[in-house]
């Protein structure tokens, strides 16, 4: 196997659901040892996900027993699996020892979880000063009381996440009501976050010998983006918080009906907006004062984007893609369907999709998505499936704590292990 970038790199993974179990899946993608901690039985929520595939690859909603979740095997694939009870004593001797032995330490556990198990960022620096402790929370760990802060008191799912941090404000139709963006975008974007503070405490760590705390949120991370579109100034000029399928201060830029789909045009030049004017047969539209400069346009979207709509609405997809795109170098490109994406062949074949692989079954008739990062002199890429629960509980105690087998025997009749 190439160079992997994080190829050294141990990581503790205490996460569960999706935002953590995504920022370890690129860490492990990275080359990073990803050693996935759970309670005896499992513990990771999305171990209950639908849909589900049994051990001989057939897919379903149902779980029939022992089926393995397709949420569960896309989010842990390349890392390690161990059982271990973290509420017991002997149980927390066994991870302070596997934590001496890492490089960085990630949890998502619910606020102060980790910290009333005895296994706080405090604690384990205690036992491992260069350690790189991350936590990612839903909402921040605001200093105060959460009592005074109701927010804090909500369970924080990646809806809730998108309500509170305004991102849902943003997204539906002018009068229509706050829209859920079609992806769990908190959940995906906080851990992207969380893996640059990860890599930064670690480089940091290189110069100076001590690890540190990393803190990122959901609620944070979607809330910082917010002002990169200045919606506090647009909205006291008029503008509406909800703009639809239009981004109006750059209009004309939107998604347009065509005789067999849509399609996204930006033209947010003027000779992008003269080209668009010409291959509709009006060219004189440039010279109509509603039009003739960005601020105008702006200002008329509504009936611009009207009159471009009449145009798409009488053609096809490819013709109108033909027309502006190839002939005239407008942006503009077909709106394909999720299922079109998660069969193209370009995209298979650079490792941002692939099929997903039960760790017993093979191949199964799903798409995973893999980690987008190419790097010229390092592979980036997630060979083994994700494991069966426990798969390397013994494994890993041995090499990394170097407990024998007949300690390893006491733990698991006690049900540490």
């Amino acid at each position: 196997m190439a160079d992997r970038p994080l190829a050294g790199i141990r990581v503790l993974d205490m996460t569960t659901a999706l935002s953590g179990p995504y920022g370890t899946l690129v860490l492990a993608a990275l080359g990073a040892e990803v050693i996935k901690i759970e309670a005896p039985g499992g513990n990771d929520l999305a171990r209950t996900n639908p849909p589900f595939a049994t051990a001989d690859g057939e897919l379903g909603l149902i779980n029939t027993g022992d089926d393995e979740s397709l949420s569960f095997l896309a989010r842990n694939r390349g890392k390690r699996s161990i059982e271990l009870d973290l509420k017991h004593e002997a149980g927390r001797e066994v991870f302070f020892g596997l934590a001496r032995a890492s490089d960085v330490v990630f949890e998502n556990l619910s606020d102060g979880a980790a910290d009333r198990l005895g296994l706080g960022y405090e604690a384990v620096r205690a036992v491992n000063p260069a350690i790189v402790y991350c936590s990612l929370s839903g909402l921040g760990r605001p200093e105060g009381s959460a009592a005074d802060q109701p927010a804090l008191r909500v369970k924080a799912m990646d809806i809730i996440v998108q309500a509170l941090s305004g991102a849902m404000d943003t997204t539906g139709e002018v009068d229509g009501p706050p829209l859920r963006f079609g992806l769990p975008v908190a959940d995906l974007m906080a851990p992207l976050y969380a893996v640059i503070g990860i890599q930064s405490a670690l480089i940091q760590r290189a110069r100076t010998g001590e690890g540190q705390r990393v803190d990122v949120s959901m609620l944070e991370s979607l809330a910082s983006l917010l002002p990169f579109e200045h919606l506090d100034v647009l909205q006291r000029a008029g503008y509406p918080p909800r703009s639809g399928n239009f981004h109006n201060r750059l209009a004309p830029f939107g998604v347009y009906p065509t005789v067999d789909g849509h399609v996204a045009i930006a033209a947010a030049s003027d000779a992008w907006v003269a080209a668009l004017f010409d291959a509709m047969g009006r060219p004189d539209l440039m010279a109509d004062p509603r039009f003739a400069g960005r601020g105008p346009r702006a200002a008329n979207s509504a009936a611009l984007n009207a009159l471009i709509e009449e145009w798409t609405s009488g053609m096809a997809t490819d013709a109108v893609v033909a027309e502006l795109g190839r002939d005239r170098g407008v942006p503009c490109a077909q709106v394909r369907s999720a299922a079109e994406v998660m069969a193209d062949e370009e995209l298979t074949a650079r490792g941002v999709i692939g099929p997903l692989v039960h760790p017993t079954a093979g191949e199964l008739d799903a798409v995973a998505g893999g980690v987008p990062i190419m790097l010229s002199g390092a592979e980036v890429s997630l060979p083994a499936p994700a494991p069966l629960l426990g798969a390397d509980t013994d494994a890993v105690l041995r090499e990394l704590v170097g407990l024998d087998d007949e300690t390893l025997a006491r733990l698991r009749s006690a049900g540490t292990i």
